[in-house]
């Protein structure tokens, strides 16, 4: 038994609208949902204006086609900078300077309402170079180098206070580079190299004032010996020396007398005196 046509298209059209309606709340639920990412905190904005209620990492609902949800990145940033600015004693210098930062979660809102997403290049770099100009044109150009670390740690302190007033966090600052000219370069090279060549020479100099006390001490040391020796030599001392060389001579004789004597002693013939 055949379908009436009419009725046939009935139920087509109820299957077409089921369908639909299905696919009408997948597409609405699908809508109805988003997520937060671990590390940002999310804003509402609903038909462009933003809510002041700050979303945390999860799954949060959303009025469907109406509303989105803004992704602010909580976690530290970093932003370097290029800045030509000139030393206190006039010496042109480049400092690359590395910043990383961080947005408040609990004044995101303020941020993005007042800024922008693009707060790095509107609010972050401008500052930097700014504070970083400032600072530089206090100081020599070689105590840039010699004191870096106290350079560092004043343009840290100026820039945490001027971003604070856009609720963004400082967490450190480097200080990657400085560059100077050439001639300023070479100078500090010759300089360096004088501070070499003349601390060489005051170690040549002590060595050699160490040396000639040692060989001072050495002689006061010998004399005041031979001064010890001279005082124990005594007239007793003396004789029983000469009793000691005759006793080895003594010792030492054949018996038999020397045949022939020099000086002004004439000769005599011992062979005779004795007879043979």
């Amino acid at each position: 038994m055949e379908l009436n046509p009419k009725f046939r298209g009935r139920r087509a059209g109820r299957l077409i609208g089921a369908g639909a309606a299905v696919l009408l709340v997948l597409v609405i639920g699908g809508n109805a949902f988003t997520t937060v990412q671990y590390g940002h905190v999310g804003l509402y904005k609903t038909f462009g204006k933003l809510n002041d209620s700050v979303l945390t990492p999860g799954i949060h609902f959303k009025i469907p086609f109406i509303q989105q949800v803004i992704q602010v990145n909580t976690q530290v940033a970093k932003t370097e900078t290029d800045t030509s600015a000139s030393s206190k004693d006039l010496q042109p210098v480049s400092t690359h300077v590395a910043v990383n930062y961080s947005v408040d979660k609990e004044t995101a809102f303020t941020l993005m309402n007042n800024i922008g997403g693009n707060f790095d290049t509107v609010i972050i770099n401008p500052a930097i170079q700014e504070i970083v100009k400032e600072v530089t044109a206090r100081y020599p150009a070689e105590d840039l180098i010699t004191r870096r670390d106290l350079v560092a740690g004043e343009i840290s302190d100026h820039l945490t206070k001027r971003l604070a007033k856009y609720d963004l966090i400082v967490n450190e600052i480097n200080i990657v580079n400085f560059k100077f000219s050439d001639a300023f370069n070479q100078s500090i090279e010759a300089k360096q190299v004088a501070q070499q060549q003349a601390l060489k020479a005051e170690n040549d100099l002590k060595r050699v004032q160490i040396e000639a006390k040692q060989k001072i001490a050495q002689a006061q040391a010998e004399a005041e010996s031979l001064k010890l020796k001279k005082q124990e030599v005594t007239p007793e001392l003396v004789q029983l020396k000469q009793l000691e060389v005759q006793e080895q001579a003594v010792e030492k004789w054949d018996g038999k007398l020397p045949s022939v004597t020099g000086g002004a002693t004439p000769f005599i013939d011992v062979n005779s005196l004795s007879g043979k």
